[in-house]
């Protein structure tokens, strides 16, 4: 007796689950960049899903993730098991779009495709690099309304310690 096995058909040439994406969708690559501004100057990290698939599509915000001005810490064990998860991506403050040492270890041991945004997140301030830190790169798909003008990060100040200075009258409880 034959076993029935429903298949789902894909177009010719469609992309498979688990293929290496090849475009981000332009709502998606303007989620990264305003989540890189709003946090500046700090960095922040997040996880990339491709839906369908060859398309990054959505931007996933761990719990838990840490950021500084030089790091991003998320933690990979609170992804969810899912096979469209295809790699990260992470801003650096500075401008620079090229990986540290640090971001080859993630992008060589994690993901396919990996993103790095950098100060002042405007439409050309991010470079794809794939698996091995090599950069490559993603059309831009879809239609994001007009380009915004190049918005300017405010200067960062250090907060500045409030020193008061001390009253040279005495209470008048202290009087004799």
């Amino acid at each position: 007796m034959p076993i029935f096995r429903p298949q789902r058909k894909r177009a010719p040439g469609a992309a498979r689950l688990g293929d290496t994406p090849t475009a981000i969708s332009r709502r998606t690559l303007d989620s990264v960049l305003a989540s890189g501004r709003s946090s500046y100057p700090n960095e922040f990290g997040g996880v990339l899903r491709a839906e369908p698939p060859g398309v990054i599509g959505e931007l996933l915000l761990l719990p838990g993730t840490t950021a500084g001005r030089r790091h991003a810490n998320f933690h990979l064990y609170m992804l969810p098991a899912d096979l469209s998860i295809v790699g990260t991506v992470h801003s650096h403050p500075s401008g620079a779009l090229h990986p540290s040492d640090a971001d080859l270890r993630l992008f060589r041991s994690w993901g396919r495709r990996h993103l790095i945004v950098g100060s002042p997140f405007t439409q050309g301030a991010w470079r794809a690099y794939d698996g091995n830190g090599r950069e490559t790169t993603l059309r831009v798909v879809g239609s994001g309304g007009p380009i915004p003008p190049d918005l300017s990060l405010p200067e960062y100040r250090p907060p500045i310690p409030v020193h008061r200075p001390v009253p040279e009258t005495a209470f008048p409880e202290d009087e004799p």
